[in-house]
């Protein structure tokens, strides 16, 4: 019977190598992507890490874009001349009401540059992290059931467990017209448990070790676009504390009690009502298969 090193391993076999950041960080999109839209009712944490790790991706587009002059240089070839894709993807990243002229002179400045890939290198490794203690989980609950998921945790995934509990619980009460009130709070429940599991116990250890312009690229690149109405049409992190504050380094998403006063009065809200209206072929779903189809 399979162990949780084998589900893990099953993980990693359908995803690209870590090196290839960005087909890797656009599979980790898909797979959520594809979790939710089997089940939209029951997998709405999937959904939402759907468009947190698409938004991810902008920012390992933008490492990405960063390494690709250094590899050249590297290996002999003449000196290349600052990217305009680089402020292309940065445009797209910091998102509403900030312009390029605030962050190009940084950006052509080698030493913030390699300060701003580390960044985004550590983003990514987050992104990882996160698929990574919470994927095999998915992928054994849906093929095995509780029963499968109980069998193969550690102590470690205490969390984990608890919130597939509640969506066990959960789905089975949705099933009946007289509990299905019940049965929508406990996995409404199951989805805040996980997700204040990782914001909580994974993340941080990464947050920690942003700089100050890798905290304030993270802060500005959180809008999500749920509907494909582009970057007003969403909760941002920027919007709701007000860019001055932001931009002066006063809130800061890689703060953890920043980032949760965000997700709880913001972000939740505008998802749960996003998936609450969920119908096939509407927007979110439209939105959600281009993600599962790697776009």
């Amino acid at each position: 019977m399979p162990t949780k090193a084998d589900w893990c391993a099953i993980i990693d076999q359908h995803l690209p190598p870590r090196e290839q950041i960005v087909a890797r960080n656009r599979a980790i999109t898909a797979a959520y992507a594809d979790w939710y839209l089997r089940q939209p009712w029951l997998f709405r944490w999937a959904g939402l890490a759907a468009f947190a790790s698409a938004q991810v991706g902008i920012g390992i587009a933008l490492a990405d874009r960063l390494r690709a002059p250094q590899q050249i240089i590297a290996n002999g070839a003449s000196q290349l001349q600052p990217s305009t894709a680089i402020l292309d993807l940065l445009g797209d990243l910091v998102g509403r009401g900030v312009t390029l002229a605030l962050f190009a002179p940084t950006l052509l400045h080698t030493a913030a540059t390699d300060q701003l890939l580390a960044d985004l290198l550590v983003i990514k490794q987050a992104n990882d992290a996160i698929f990574q203690d919470t994927g095999w989980a998915h992928l054994a609950y849906i093929h095995g059931g509780l029963a499968e998921l109980e069998r193969c945790a550690t102590d470690a995934d205490h969390a984990i467990l608890t919130s597939f509990r509640l969506l066990d619980e959960g789905a089975r009460l949705l099933c009946e017209p007289a509990t299905f009130t019940q049965g929508w709070e406990l996995v409404s429940q199951a989805a805040m448990t996980l997700l204040g599991h990782e914001q909580m116990t994974i993340l941080p250890p990464y947050m920690e070790q942003l700089s100050d312009l890798g905290r304030l690229i993270a802060s500005l690149g959180t809008w999500m676009d749920f509907t494909g109405g582009g970057p007003v049409s969403g909760p941002s992190f920027s919007t709701f504390f007000g860019l001055p504050t932001v931009l002066s380094g006063a809130r800061s998403i890689a703060t953890t009690t920043d980032r949760w006063m965000w997700i709880e009065r913001d972000l939740l809200p505008a998802w749960s009502a996003h998936s609450a209206a969920y119908r096939p072929s509407g927007p979110l779903d439209r939105r959600l298969r281009m993600l599962a189809a790697g776009g």
